[in-house]
C-alpha cells in the first residue's frame, strides 16, 4: 500500500533513502512507490507551443511574439501553451512533464546567433518584460499551485553556437550587471519563472554549470527557491570537451556543489548520473547535505505543481484533451501571427484593397510553405502566405521561383519513385525533375517534382526522396554543388561531409570521398526566376516571400556567417521587380537580413517570423488592410555584417554594440515599424522636473491619429544620461505603450520612468548606483525616430565626478 499523504519536502526528505534521493537528481526521476512519489520528468519544450509531443497549437516563433510588443497577448499564448502541456501530461504523465523549458531570456546581442528566433529582444528590459508575460501565462495565476513550471534559458552569456561548449563569454562587470543579468532577474522577481537552465558555454573562463553566479546572483532574484537544471549533456562536458576537470565524478560533484539540482544526462538513463554522484559521496567530493539541498528544491517544485497532492486536489488537473488546438487557441494563433507582422517600408502600395481585388502573384520559396524550427510543435494544419491570400482574393497565382533541373551522370539520368513514400535515387534512361531551393551560402535542398518530397541520405548513405524537408538534429537534406570549369559538378552532402557517387546497384550514395565522387551535370528544365517574373508581369501586384529555412544556415549548433539574403533569392526578387515594379517583399525569417536593395527599390517591405499554423491568415489580414500592422522590431536590422563586432565579443559597451551603443546608421532601427495610419506627437509633460533615485516619474504625451484609417501606435520612451563618470548608452528603452486611435482621435499616453533602473554598475562600490544627473527623455516611434525631447534630473547620491558626456565617449566599462 502506498502513502498518498501530501507530505512537505522536508518530511519527504527525511524519509527518503540516500539512493532514492540520488534518483531524484536526474531529469527522469524514478518513482518511490512506498512514499507515493510517482515518476517525474523535467524538460517539456514549450518555446512557442508544445514541441516534440505530437500535434499542438503552433504559435509564431518567440522573436515573432516579441514583435507584438503586447504582454497581454503573450501572456495569453503562454496560458494556452500551459493548458496544452497539462492536457498532454494527463494523457501520458510518464513522458510529458510539467517542468517546461521556456522562455529563453538571453538578450539578442548579435543577429547572427543561430538561435536568434528563440529570444525576445536585444534590449534586456524588453526581454524581461515580455518573457515575464509568457512565463506568467505558463505558470498560471493560482497563488500556490503552478499550471506548469517555467524554466528560463540559458544562464549565462549565451549568444553563439559554433563550438559553444568550449568558447568563453567574457563579460566585463558592467555588461554582466547591466545587460546580461536583468533579463533573468525580471521573471524570477515577478514569481513568473521558478527554474533556470544553465548554458553550454564558459563564462569568463568557467563552465556556466560551475559558475559562482548561480548562487551569488541568480538565486537571489527570487523570493523562493529556484530549481537549476543542466542542459542536455552539459555536465558531462565539464570533464569532456571543456577539460575543466580530469574526470566525470569530479565534474558531476562540482556541478552539484555549484548549484545544479537536476542533471540532464544520458537521455532517460539515470544510471550513469547516480553512479557518479554515489562515487563522489564515497570520495568525499560532495556531502549528503549537498544532495539534500538539491532534492529539497526538486521536491519543492513538485509540490507547487500538485505532484505531491492527493488525487483530485490539484487545481490544474482535469484539463480536457480537446483543449489542444481548440478553436480559441487557433484564433489566438491567428491574432499572434497578425500582430507580429512588421511593416518596414511602404510608399502607399499597401494595404491592398479587397474592394477592388487586385490580381496577385505570390512568389518565392516561402510563398506556399510554412516551416517549423527545432523547437516547434507538430503543425495540426498550416496556412501559407499563398493560401491566406487565395482564400480572400479571386485571382492569385504562385510559384516558388526555384530552378527545375534534371541531373545527368554521363549519358544516364537520375530517377526516383513518384509515389508518396519515395525511394532510392538511381540511374535510368529518363530523367526525374528536381526543384532547387537556395537557402544561402550555396546550400541547396532538392525537392523531387514527382512526389513533392525532398532528397536526403538515409542511414546507409543512400539518397532517397522521402523527406518532408530539411529537419532533425542532424539535417540530412542539404547539399552544395561544387562546379567545375568543364560545366560538370560534384554534389557534396553536407551532413556527412562526403560526396555523391553511384554504387554497384546503380543507386546514388554518399559514401565516396572527393576523389571518387561522381561528376554530375545539372540540366536546366525551367528557369524559376523567369517563370516567377512572368507571373508577376501578368499580375497587378507581386508579393515575394523570401527568408530562411529554420533548420538551415542558422539554428542550434550553427551560427550565421553574414546577414545577406541567399543569392538565388536576391536574384529572384530583382527579376520579379523588373517585371512588375509593384512588388512587395515579405521577409519571413528567424533573424534580421541586410535587405538594403529592397529598401531602396521596392515600394513595400514587411517582416514576420515563421508564424506557425496561422501564418498566412495573419499575413493576409495585414496585407489586405483588415488589420493595421502593429508589429515593431525588437532587434536592430543592420545594413551590413561589417557593422557588427566579432560574434564572440560580448563586451557590448566596448564594442559599441546593440542599439544601446551602436553609432552607425542601421537599416531599420530598434523599435521600428510602420502603421497604415499617421501619428503626431505633442506636449511631452514629465510628472516632475527633479526626483530622487527610486521614485517613479510619469511621462505624458499626446498622440493624434492624423491619417485616414484607424491605427495602432507603439509609443516608446528612451532616456540618455547627459553626463556620467562612465560611458553610458546613447539611448535606452524605459517603457512603451500601445494605443489604438480612430482617424482624428487624440489620446494622452502615460509612460513610466522607474528611476532605479537608471543605475549602472560601479566596480569600486561593487554595487549598482544612480548618479546625480540629468537624463534626456526621448519619446517617439523607434530608437532613432524621436518625436519629442524632455528632461528630468535625478538625485541619486552618487556624484558624477570626472564626468564625461552621455554620448558614450568615456572609456570605463
Amino acid at each position: 500500500m502506498t502513502d498518498r499523504t501530501p507530505h512537505r519536502p522536508d518530511d519527504l526528505l527525511a524519509r527518503l533513502t540516500l539512493p532514492e534521493k540520488l534518483g531524484l537528481l536526474h531529469q527522469w526521476q524514478a518513482p518511490v512507490p512506498r512514499l507515493g512519489l510517482p515518476p517525474f520528468r523535467t524538460g517539456t519544450e514549450a518555446l512557442h507551443g508544445v514541441a516534440w509531443l505530437g500535434p499542438a497549437t503552433v504559435f509564431p516563433q518567440a522573436i515573432g511574439l516579441a514583435a507584438t510588443w503586447n504582454p497581454e497577448l503573450i501572456r495569453a499564448v503562454g496560458a494556452a501553451v500551459g493548458d496544452e502541456v497539462r492536457a498532454k501530461h494527463q494523457a501520458d504523465p510518464d513522458r510529458v512533464g510539467l517542468n517546461v523549458w521556456a522562455p529563453v531570456v538571453n538578450p539578442l546581442r548579435d543577429p547572427r546567433w543561430g538561435r536568434n528566433e528563440e529570444g525576445w529582444s536585444e534590449d534586456p528590459w524588453l526581454t524581461g518584460r515580455l518573457a515575464t508575460a509568457y512565463a506568467r501565462g505558463l505558470r498560471g495565476e493560482h497563488p500556490t499551485r503552478l499550471r506548469t513550471a517555467p524554466t528560463l534559458k540559458h544562464f549565462l552569456g549565451y549568444n553563439n553556437e559554433t563550438d559553444r561548449a568550449t568558447t568563453s563569454s567574457d563579460l566585463p562587470p558592467r555588461v554582466l550587471h547591466e545587460y546580461e543579468l536583468p533579463a533573468f532577474r525580471a521573471p524570477l522577481e515577478a514569481g513568473a519563472a521558478v527554474a533556470v537552465m544553465a548554458s553550454y558555454n564558459r563564462v569568463n573562463g568557467i563552465p556556466a554549470h560551475l559558475s559562482p553566479l548561480i548562487e551569488a546572483e541568480l538565486r537571489g532574484f527570487a523570493d523562493g527557491e529556484v530549481l537549476v537544471v543542466g542542459d542536455a549533456g552539459a555536465v558531462g562536458n565539464i570533464a569532456g570537451v571543456q577539460r575543466h576537470l580530469p574526470e566525470h565524478v569530479a565534474g558531476f560533484a562540482a556541478a552539484l556543489r555549484a548549484g545544479i539540482d537536476s542533471f540532464t544526462e544520458d537521455d532517460a538513463d539515470s544510471g550513469p548520473t547516480v553512479r557518479r554522484l554515489t562515487d563522489a559521496l564515497h570520495r568525499g567530493l560532495i556531502s549528503e547535505s549537498d544532495v539534500d539541498r538539491a532534492v529539497r528544491r526538486v521536491l519543492g517544485l513538485r509540490l507547487r505543481l500538485g505532484d505531491l497532492d492527493p488525487p483530485g486536489d490539484d487545481p490544474h488537473a482535469g484539463v480536457p484533451a480537446e483543449v489542444v488546438n481548440c478553436a480559441a487557441h487557433r484564433e489566438l494563433a491567428r491574432a499572434a501571427a497578425r500582430q507580429s507582422v512588421v511593416l518596414l517600408r511602404n510608399d502607399g502600395l499597401l494595404p491592398l484593397s479587397p474592394a477592388t481585388p487586385p490580381r496577385v502573384a505570390v512568389l518565392g520559396p516561402l510563398a506556399d510553405a510554412v516551416h517549423t524550427d527545432w523547437y516547434s510543435g507538430t503543425l495540426p494544419y498550416a496556412v501559407s502566405a499563398y493560401a491566406g491570400l487565395a482564400a480572400r482574393l479571386p485571382e492569385v497565382s504562385t510559384h516558388p521561383g526555384a530552378d527545375r533541373i534534371a541531373l545527368r551522370l554521363g549519358q544516364r539520368y537520375v530517377r526516383c519513385p513518384d509515389g508518396p513514400d519515395g525511394g532510392p535515387l538511381a540511374l535510368g534512361d529518363e530523367p526525374t525533375w528536381f526543384d532547387v531551393f537556395d537557402w544561402g551560402r550555396d546550400v541547396v535542398a532538392l525537392r523531387a517534382v514527382g512526389n513533392g518530397r525532398h532528397v536526403g541520405a538515409d542511414d546507409n548513405g543512400v539518397l532517397v526522396n522521402d523527406r518532408s524537408g530539411p529537419g532533425g538534429w542532424v539535417v540530412r537534406e542539404t547539399f552544395r554543388f561544387q562546379h567545375r570549369a568543364d560545366g560538370t559538378a560534384l554534389l557534396h552532402h553536407l551532413a556527412t561531409d562526403r560526396y555523391v557517387t553511384v554504387d554497384a546497384a546503380g543507386r546514388l550514395t554518399v559514401t565516396a570521398d572527393r576523389d571518387s565522387a561522381a561528376t554530375v551535370v545539372a540540366e536546366l528544365v525551367a528557369d524559376g526566376p523567369a517563370e516567377a517574373a512572368a507571373l508577376a508581369a501578368a499580375a497587378d501586384v507581386a508579393v515575394v516571400v523570401l527568408g530562411n529555412h529554420p533548420m538551415v544556415n542558422g539554428r542550434e549548433t550553427e551560427d550565421r556567417a553574414d546577414l545577406a539574403l541567399p543569392g538565388g533569392q536576391e536574384a529572384l526578387l530583382r527579376a520579379v521587380h523588373a517585371a512588375n515594379p509593384r512588388t512587395v517583399l515579405v521577409v519571413t525569417s528567424s533573424y534580421p537580413y541586410a535587405v538594403g536593395w529592397a529598401q531602396e527599390h521596392l515600394p513595400a517591405v514587411l517582416w514576420c517570423a515563421h508564424g506557425g499554423q496561422e501564418h498566412g491568415n495573419g499575413l493576409a489580414d495585414v496585407l489586405l488592410g483588415d488589420a493595421d500592422p502593429v508589429g515593431r522590431l525588437t532587434q536592430t536590422w543592420y545594413a551590413d555584417a561589417a557593422d557588427l563586432p566579432d560574434l564572440l565579443d560580448y563586451d557590448i559597451i566596448g564594442a559599441d554594440a546593440t542599439y544601446l551603443y551602436h553609432r552607425g546608421e542601421p537599416l531599420y532601427p530598434f523599435g521600428h515599424g510602420l502603421s497604415y495610419a499617421r501619428f503626431d506627437y505633442a506636449r511631452l509633460r514629465p510628472g516632475a522636473a527633479a526626483v530622487r533615485a527610486g521614485e517613479e516619474v510619469e511621462v505624458h504625451v499626446e498622440v493624434t491619429n492624423t491619417g485616414s484609417r484607424t491605427g495602432t501606435e507603439v509609443v516608446q520612451l528612451y532616456t540618455r544620461q547627459r553626463r556620467s563618470r562612465v560611458k553610458q548608452p546613447l539611448r535606452q528603452l524605459r517603457d512603451a505603450a500601445r494605443v489604438t486611435l480612430a482617424p482624428g482621435e487624440r489620446a494622452t499616453v502615460t509612460l513610466r520612468l522607474r528611476t532605479a533602473e537608471l543605475a549602472w554598475w560601479d566596480a569600486d562600490r561593487q554595487a549598482m548606483v544612480v548618479e546625480d544627473a540629468t537624463h534626456s527623455l526621448l519619446v517617439g516611434r523607434s530608437a532613432r525616430d524621436v518625436r519629442l525631447v524632455g528632461a528630468v534630473t535625478v538625485h541619486g547620491g552618487a556624484a558624477p565626478a570626472g564626468a564625461v558626456t552621455g554620448d558614450g565617449l568615456g572609456a570605463a566599462r
